[in-house]
């Protein structure tokens, strides 16, 4: 089984225009993503995705790998679609989808992810990472998404609200999802091709996609958080992060 990691990236944001090109402690965002991946072992390729020259140049220029997307592409998934293509990969081979706006992840949860696949081959064609929320402000904040899971760690559904609802206690672990998927090439083939879901067109979740049509997510809980990067404020957090790390 072979192991790429895609990191889809597009210049284009309404609230954050030029994102992947942000400067953090001197250094473009795509840059932190992409090393920090680089750190996590069992990988056998990373590229970055994008439709865009400006990213292109600028992963380049410090050395890393690039595909070029379609500018049509609908969705992230449409992106890593098109660019798995391109790389000739096999139905069989693994594909990791990491977020363009995840400085900080920690290349431990990329490795966790992955072995869910070597641990439990055949049971499932998609993973994606859950972190405990500890930060309380997260809690009824729609920009961290939440989710719920069985005792077997398979997804039972996502959401922008709090969910589970405590009807008698606030005293009680509440999982926020993290923006890595991983998932075979095949699935990635066969989820491009499916109707937009409507709890996903609700919700703008487009993993609800695939629990709408009866597909198995299987859940891996990590224990290093991965803010996503979705304003300028947010930059300066990462840097101070980063700071005490």
């Amino acid at each position: 089984m072979k192991v790429t990691l895609l990191i889809p990236a597009r210049f284009g944001s309404s609230r954050f225009p030029g994102k992947p090109l942000a400067p953090i402690n001197g250094k473009p965002m795509i840059q932190h993503v992409y090393e920090r991946a680089s750190l996590a072992k069992g990988l056998d390729a990373i590229y970055v995705a994008t439709d865009d020259e400006r990213i292109k140049d600028a992963v380049e220029s410090f050395g890393g790998k690039v595909v070029m997307t379609s500018p049509e592409a609908a969705s992230g998934t449409d992106r890593i679609n098109d660019a798995i293509e391109q790389l000739g990969l096999n139905d069989d081979d693994l594909v990791i989808n990491l977020q363009g706006d995840q400085p900080l992840i920690d290349p431990i949860s990329i490795e966790q992810i992955v072995s869910l696949f070597e641990r439990h081959p055949g049971e499932f064609e998609m993973a994606t990472l859950g972190f405990e929320i500890t930060d309380k402000s997260e809690l009824d904040d729609p920009m961290h998404v939440k989710m719920v899971f069985d005792n077997d760690f398979n997804a039972l559904y996502f959401s922008r609200a709090r969910i589970p609802f405590g009807r008698d206690t606030n005293d009680y672990p509440v999982y926020k999802h993290l923006g890595v998927y991983a998932y075979t090439k095949r699935f990635v083939n066969a989820f491009a091709k499916l109707p937009l879901g409507k709890l996903e067109d609700l919700e703008k979740l487009e993993q609800l996609r695939a629990l709408e049509y009866g597909h198995k997510i299987k859940i891996a809980i990590s224990a290093f958080d991965s803010p996503e990067v979705d304003t300028p404020e947010d930059i300066r957090k990462c840097e101070q992060r980063l700071a005490v790390d």
